[in-house]
């Protein structure tokens, strides 16, 4: 198995309501995220859910409860609301990519869910 290194440099500070929508640098508004799912949301507040087509609002790392909208089965994160199925769609969590590195990080006793 592939030892997995994470660097610092593999995050991004990323708004949670982008800045072109009102949103501030204050801490209430910041998380930390991979660098690709920050790419991926970019300034999106809501995407097309995958399953049913509706518009639903993006998970909010602040407000919302991460087992609430997300299930961990195996190294797949699977969305158990409309909100965790189109978050996950929406930053790709389950590409061929993350679900490899999750699978070394679950083996290695290095993932965690916070």
């Amino acid at each position: 198995m592939p030892d997995v290194a994470l660097d610092p440099s593999d995050f991004h500070v990323e708004h949670i309501l982008a800045r072109q929508h009102g949103g501030t640098d204050d801490s209430a508004n910041l998380a930390w995220a991979c660098a690709f799912c920050n790419l991926y949301k970019e300034p999106n507040l809501a995407s097309l859910d995958p399953d049913t087509g509706e518009l639903v609002p993006l998970f909010h790392a602040r407000r919302d409860s991460w087992d609430e909208h997300f299930a961990l089965v195996g190294s797949r994160i699977e969305g158990r609301t409309p909100r965790g199925r189109t978050t996950a769609w929406l930053l790709q969590m389950n590409s061929p990519s993350y679900l490899a590195l999750r699978a070394s990080l679950i083996a290695e006793g290095r993932f965690q869910v916070v």
